[in-house]
């Protein structure tokens, strides 16, 4: 009886171990169907008005990953004076693309969005991300204990 009750508690141990580390690896699908599902209820978004926004909003995105990945690949790059000054000019340019397609899109969300809610979606995803990276950070303090 007594093995039966430390096999049992042994599984559940095993269980719940495996279970809190599928918990804490990264799901790109669902911190999206977060955002949007975070954005759609802060801004105030109807079905109708989020079915016309989340196709552009997921376009900008990706133009916007596309950028942030170059800026990735500049700190590759050797360390000497000159490739370091080239790095930082390049990452300005880089920020200055970033700002282009952000307010090329604003202008878009413009045309499908009243802009009071426009500016309600960039407010939420701003929540969204800082949230997300205080969870982050307090996850990896948490694990280093």
């Amino acid at each position: 009886m007594r093995r039966l009750l430390f096999l049992t508690v042994i599984t559940i141990m095993i269980a719940l171990g495996a279970s809190a580390e599928e918990q804490q690896k990264f799901s790109p699908e669902k911190f999206q169907a977060d955002l949007e599902h975070y954005i759609t209820t802060e801004a105030g978004l109807t079905t109708e008005e989020a079915a016309k926004f989340f196709p552009l909003y997921r376009e900008m995105q990706q133009k916007q990953r596309v950028v942030y990945n170059k800026m990735h690949e500049l700190f590759k790059l050797p360390h000497d004076e000159a490739s370091c000054k080239r790095a930082v000019q390049r990452r300005d340019q880089l920020e200055i693309e970033l700002k282009q397609i952000a307010q090329t899109y604003h202008n878009k969300f413009l045309r499908v969005l009243p802009a009071s809610k426009v500016i309600g979606t960039i407010i939420a995803e701003d929540k969204f991300h800082r949230r997300a990276f205080r969870k982050f950070g307090q996850r990896n303090r948490d694990s280093k204990k």
